[in-house]
């Protein structure tokens, strides 16, 4: 029988994202299954060519006080959608999101991948390519991909 113990969902934080939530909720019930929910904020294009206008210091305060919003986010959604009794993890990690997902994938030894197929506006799918298109192609292991949009 397959188990699935340790399942990631890697979050955009939209509003869409949270329609994902009863498929994670329902598939971690079945198997007790360890939640991981991982937000990557994306390194954009150029961002080291021309590095925040203060100071290293004020830079470091700048991306402190980011990742505590984005923390504060992902606990809200967290609490919204997961009663207690689940083990969740929560994680803000600073990067390119298909490498940062396939990493933890890697480090945490996850055993299923469940995300949604649609953060992305049009033009950046164009420029960027799809992160679950990606994920999908270079995940080695399974990955469930739900359409936000078609969620009722």
């Amino acid at each position: 029988m397959i188990e699935i113990k340790k399942i990631l969902l890697p979050c955009d934080l939209t509003t869409n994202a949270s329609k994902i939530f009863p498929y994670v909720v329902s598939v971690a019930e079945k198997y007790n299954s360890t939640i991981y929910v991982v937000h990557v904020a994306e390194i954009l294009f150029g961002q080291e060519l021309f590095p925040y206008p203060g100071s290293r210091d004020d830079q470091k305060v700048h991306e402190k006080n980011a990742k505590k919003t984005l923390i504060r986010k992902i606990n809200e959604i967290c609490g919204e959608h997961f009663q207690s009794g689940f083990d969740i993890r929560k994680e803000v990690i600073t990067g390119h999101p298909v490498v940062e997902i396939l990493k933890v994938v890697k480090s945490e030894d996850i055993d299923l991948i469940i995300m949604g197929t649609h953060g992305r506006s049009m033009m950046e799918h164009v420029i960027f390519g799809s992160v679950a298109e990606n994920v999908v192609k270079k995940s080695p292991v399974p990955v469930l991909t739900i359409n936000p949009y078609k969620i009722k």
